[in-house]
């Protein structure tokens, strides 16, 4: 039994559902003021620091969010020394 059209039908179906929430979120962020919009990032922000101390903590093995923090600190700072890598040299470019 060939269920292909079904599957592409509930395929175009979730797609047009997911355009729909995309659009309805730009529509959404058409209509903010630039203080709500701020408000948002800084929620994202908040949001996204606590995901990375619970994963932290989870990798590290604790409950306890300084050392949480310290091992965010961590990461953050290979991150640092990652992007800036090519940022800066210690000898002459040739010409």
């Amino acid at each position: 039994m060939d269920d292909k059209p079904a599957q592409d039908r509930a395929a175009a179906e979730l797609k047009a559902m997911q355009d729909s929430i995309y659009r309805e979120k730009i529509l959404r962020a058409r209509r903010q003021t630039p203080e709500e919009r701020l408000a948002d990032v800084f929620e994202l922000s908040d949001h996204q620091f606590g995901m990375m101390l619970c994963g932290a903590m989870h990798k590290i093995g604790s409950t306890d969010q300084e050392k949480g923090w310290e091992e965010v600190r961590r990461w953050m700072h290979r991150l640092d020394r990652v992007r800036e890598h090519a940022f800066y040299t210690t000898s002459k470019l040739s010409a």
